[in-house]
């Protein structure tokens, strides 16, 4: 089949080369020339492990190709993705929906036969149903089906879990549209794909549930990491009794900083909106929202005790700076909360992380950015351990212990044992573990 995915970033991108290594044609398009010319290039404007090589190989076979052209990548699409950013609005909260409803502009423009328009950028309740009111109003004579089919890719595991989802939701009540979207996707499974089919609009807020019950599931072990400061117990062992239940799980119950990203906090922050404007508020959501965006400075504070109630003129190193491992992706990164807090009360700071730190040389100012781990530990106060990269799990903690000013490590992602830092003469912190 012959696909195109309007928007070239993050979803675009790992969407798009999947599908042509099903051995789709995929034309991906941007308008950001500069982006075009670079991945035409071979350069990949993200890191996701795997995606570099993935593009070359779909490149080289003539599968993948990029454009600046919609009419050019519409030319023989039987399927067009609209996969553009959907950020948070200014003052509101609401996602802002400019991307989307000019995308449905110019395929309207420039459609010329039947063509099934899905929806894979994160939208509303009702998307959907507008960007098939400006196609038609634009091109009254045109051919097309609007279907919602939403991502639901993590960041350092995108590519897996393209290729082996637990389900792929396609929103649409449309046969023929529903026909096309299942050949599109029947290379996954040599029997059948994990599809099921909605209304529109149910997979639209079945997208937004989802994120909203993960982050409540963060909250919810943070919350009980709290109270296991309090009152002696130990998280990680919570965690795993409860996870064990199968009406529970075991995921998304890992105690730490609180989450980031690119999806969980503007899309819980959406589905508040949403749920806010058709009267039917979503008083969980609130209140983990609300939760979150306090604990992520708590950390600072938690930092700041570690080291005696004050951290003026001391150096503090970050290990880690993005929201998650594998990535380089600092939007809303907990680490952004955290050293801003710790400045704030006077620390000179100093991060290191594999991949980030071009990216979080946008969001953070007067950081002293370093190559390594031990850099960052020589001469430090105090060590923070902000994301768990698999480079930090097995770092030489004698020759940690022998670079910092003073000995305290504050484990904000649970990788050490704390009776084993206490034998190596560390002051060691961690979260949940009382």
């Amino acid at each position: 089949m012959h696909v195109t995915m309007i928007g070239a970033g993050y979803v675009g991108l790992v969407s798009g080369a999947c599908f042509a290594d099903f051995g789709h044609t995929v034309s991906c398009v941007d308008t950001d020339a500069r982006k075009i010319e670079a991945l035409r290039r071979g350069e990949i404007p993200i890191y996701e492990p795997g995606l570099a090589d993935l593009v070359a190989a779909n490149v080289k076979a003539e599968r993948l190709f990029f454009t600046t052209s919609l009419t050019e990548g519409l030319e023989k699409a039987e399927a067009v993705f609209i996969a553009v950013g959907t950020p948070s609005r200014r003052g509101d909260g609401h996602a802002d929906l400019t991307y989307v409803y000019q995308a449905a502009r110019d395929i309207a423009r420039a459609i010329s036969r039947y063509t099934v328009v899905v929806t894979k950028s994160t939208v509303p309740v009702g998307t959907g149903d507008e960007v098939e009111r400006i196609i038609r109003e634009t091109r009254p004579d045109a051919e097309f089906a609007v279907v919602s089919n939403p991502e639901f890719l993590r960041e350092g595991a995108a590519i897996a879990d393209f290729k082996r989802p637990d389900r792929i939701l396609v929103g649409t009540e449309d046969e023929r549209a529903q026909q096309v979207i299942a050949e599109l996707y029947r290379p996954l499974y040599l029997n059948q794909s994990p599809l099921l089919f909605t209304s529109r609009r149910t997979a639209e807020l079945t997208k937004y549930a989802a994120n909203a019950f993960l982050a409540t599931k963060i909250t919810f072990i943070n919350e009980i990491a709290d109270l296991c400061e309090q009152v002696g117990a130990n998280v990680q062992d919570v965690a795993r009794g409860i996870g064990l239940d199968n009406r529970i799980g075991s995921k998304f119950l890992h105690a730490g900083p609180g989450y980031g990203g690119s999806c969980f906090p503007k899309d819980t922050l959406a589905l508040i909106k949403t749920a806010q404007d058709y009267s039917a508020p979503i008083r969980i959501v609130e209140t983990v929202v609300s939760v979150n965006d306090q604990r992520k400075r708590a950390m600072a504070r938690k930092v700041i005790q570690a080291l005696g109630g004050t951290v003026r003129g001391k150096t503090v190193g970050i290990l880690g700076l993005t929201f998650k491992p594998n990535t380089d992706d600092m939007r809303d990164a907990p680490s952004i909360s955290i050293i801003t807090a710790l400045q704030d009360a006077g620390a000179v700071v100093r991060a290191h992380d594999p991949e980030g730190v071009e990216q979080a040389k946008l969001v953070l100012d007067g950081v002293d950015y370093v190559d390594t781990p031990y850099a960052a530990a020589e001469g430090a106060a105090a060590l923070v351990i902000v994301t768990e990269w698999d480079a930090f799990r097995a770092l030489d903690l004698r020759r940690i212990h022998g670079l910092m000013a003073s000995p305290i490590v504050v484990d904000l992602r649970n990788i050490y044992r704390p009776d084993e830092m206490a034998a190596l003469g560390f002051t060691y912190q961690s979260v949940g573990r009382g």
